[in-house]
């Protein structure tokens, strides 16, 4: 699963380059494999069949990317997408609040930390900030605009979280009715990362 979401050993930069489209494009060509390939795996995580893998830091962040990338590829569009953060979420703190997260490499804590980024909780999205910048302060200079560019969209993230308590590009998937100045930023370029 993580040589899927990696591809090969390689730099953070090379890896980025390579995989992106994957993980942050919607093409329906990455969705048709990761549903395809991991589908059984992401009903096993959910159901708890697959939580041995959390007793070592690279098995628990192939749980976090499984539970909070997946669904987004396989429920593309539908509520069902958001149906896990709840577990990443547990799964990612746990990493952080033990220190598991610093055994990983830094691309690979990227995933780990989404899923705070993800949540729709400010104090989560402080953490979520903390972290990234983290890892950018940490990362090699060749690597610095890559590590830039991650804590760039979490404080993103947390601007959003900090001026509507949640995302509202979520509120119609998830069936939650718009506020006026939500429908306001929602139709502004760029407003859903």
């Amino acid at each position: 699963m993580l040589a899927f979401w990696f591809g090969p050993p390689g730099s953070a930069v090379a890896t980025a380059a390579r995989q992106r489209k994957l993980w942050f494009g919607k093409a329906p060509e990455n969705d048709a494999a990761v549903t395809e390939r991991f589908a059984p795996t992401l009903d096993q995580a959910a159901r708890g069949v697959l939580d041995a893998w959390a007793k070592t830091p690279r098995g628990r962040l192939a749980l976090v990317i499984v539970l909070d990338q997946f669904p987004h590829h396989v429920y593309r569009g539908r509520r069902e997408a958001f149906a896990h953060d709840g577990q990443a979420l547990a799964l990612s703190l746990a990493a952080v609040a033990s220190g598991e997260d610093r055994e990983l490499a830094p691309i690979e804590r990227v995933f780990l930390y989404l899923p705070l980024e993800h949540a729709e909780s400010l104090a989560l999205q402080e953490q979520a900030v903390s972290l990234f910048e983290a890892l950018a302060r940490e990362a090699a200079p060749a690597e610095r605009a890559l590590f830039d560019d991650f804590l760039d969209y979490a404080r993103r993230h947390r601007e959003v979280v900090a001026r509507f308590g949640r995302f509202p590009h979520r509120n119609a998937i998830l069936g939650r009715a718009p506020s006026p100045a939500e429908i306001e930023f929602l139709e502004r370029p760029g407003s859903g990362f």
